[in-house]
């Protein structure tokens, strides 16, 4: 009888050890698999020069001239080779080469930049690349799985794949605004998935093999610690939309007019003017046929508010159209305090003269 039994227990076992097999399958490693040969490596090699002061002539001159190498990531996202990552990426870039799954080697174009979102787009010649599907950013559920996929410390050169780290979405709209470098970084998608440095313009994927997200950047503290599992990434939907437009023309046009210059109101300026508050923009110059002549705007008028935000220093009005990334075109909407009583004006953005 226990001869019998131990036979039917071995059988018993191969007919699940398909099945035991088969359960390691899950929908991340598929994602893994389906979104990993779209994923490339960017080298890129910047020309750096040293100087020299010449105390008897008063210039500084170059005195030698070397290259400095970085790397990190970025995504197919189209058969014709169109690559995405982040600016920062390709930062200074003499040369950009790309290095596919599989270790296929490609000099990249730099097709445009755009500095305020901090993406780039390149361009590899040939057809038929692998290239990743693309989500609906505004479609992501809180707790989701996610995979952040890259080149981690140049990882991607050892075995020529991409590297993947699992978490979830922790938060959704990350509000950062205007960096003093000039990036905006709004909506931000938080992800516990690890990024490192190289992870940079690499996908976030959900466990569909989607890509939900570019990976840009881990929170620091003051003293530039990096904190475990606090990342973030563009929403693709934003990504997407700069790609298309530096597809078409190379750059993005952010040049726009108000026609208005401004000034924060004070004590001295509430107490001269006798106004009820201390706070808003008064307006001390407008520009002829600009718009805000066009909407009736007058000076003395008092900008409380654009677009329901506040406003006390003359920067945060461009913050707004910034953060907003509104061109011209776009409409603003002012409260305004006039002739003793608040009025509200919508503005339509003009292109700068």
């Amino acid at each position: 009888m226990s001869r019998r039994l131990f036979i039917i227990v071995l059988f018993s076992g191969s007919i699940f050890g398909n099945g035991i097999s088969n359960s390691r399958e899950t929908s991340i490693t598929r994602a893994i698999k389906k979104t990993g040969p779209s994923v490339v490596s960017i080298n890129v090699e910047q020309s750096t020069s040293s100087v020299s002061f010449d105390p008897f002539l008063g210039f500084m001159y170059p005195r030698e001239i070397f290259p400095m190498k970085s790397s990190g990531s970025g995504v197919i996202i189209s058969p014709d080779g169109f690559i995405l990552t982040n600016s920062h990426v390709i930062e200074n870039a003499a040369e950009i080469s790309v290095v596919l799954s599989g270790g296929y080697k490609h000099n990249a174009e730099l097709v445009g930049v755009d500095l305020t979102s901090d993406l780039a787009l390149l361009k590899i010649s040939g057809i038929d690349f692998p290239y990743a599907s693309i989500s609906d950013s505004d479609d992501l559920i809180i707790g989701e799985w996610v995979v952040a996929l890259g080149n981690p410390f140049q990882l991607f050169s050892i075995n020529n794949k991409p590297s993947a780290s699992i978490g979830i979405i922790s938060a959704t709209n990350m509000d950062f605004g205007v960096q003093e470098s000039g990036k905006v970084l709004q909506n931000m998608i938080q992800t516990d998935a690890a990024i490192n440095p190289g992870n940079s313009g690499g996908p976030l994927v959900n466990s569909l093999g989607e890509v939900i997200g570019i990976n840009t950047f881990i929170f620091k503290d003051r003293d530039l610690r990096g904190a475990v599992g606090i990342g973030f990434a563009i929403p693709i939907n934003s990504a997407m939309k700069i790609a298309k437009e530096l597809r078409k023309t190379g750059q993005i046009d952010r040049g726009y007019s108000t026609g208005l210059v401004v000034q924060a109101v004070n004590r001295t300026i509430s107490n001269y003017l006798n106004l009820p508050f201390i706070k808003g923009l008064i307006i001390i110059e407008i520009d002829k046929d600009s718009p805000a002549q066009k909407n009736n705007l007058n000076l003395g008028d008092v900008i409380i508010s654009v677009n329901t935000i506040e406003v006390n220093k003359p920067v945060d009005i461009r913050n707004i159209i910034l953060e907003n990334d509104l061109r011209a075109g776009d409409d603003l909407s002012l409260k305004v305090f006039t002739g003793n009583e608040y009025k509200t004006i919508k503005m339509k953005l003009e292109k700068y003269k």
